[in-house]
């Protein structure tokens, strides 16, 4: 597997991993371990994104840095890159 695709499937699962401890949360809104795990994990993903970004192209709308020219639309998306 390529750097691209293991860097895109190690932001999924931290995808996956949030979700869950979002659903955690919100049937345990006072647990401080549920809390902490997904503050470090929304840290790993937020950094996992950032790199992906950097080398590859964003990810979301939100990543986009030019100010000269909305690279958001261009080729190819960010679930096509191979």
């Amino acid at each position: 597997m390529n750097e691209q695709r293991m860097l895109l499937s190690k932001i999924k699962k931290y995808d996956f991993t949030l979700k869950e401890l979002n659903l955690y949360l919100d049937t345990h809104p006072n647990c401080r371990r549920g809390l902490a795990m997904f503050q470090k994990y929304r840290k790993f993903r937020q950094n996992a994104a950032e790199e992906y970004s950097r080398k590859f192209g964003p990810l979301t709308p939100e990543q986009v840095t030019d100010n000269e020219h909305w690279t958001w639309t261009d080729d190819p998306w960010p679930w096509e890159r191979r």
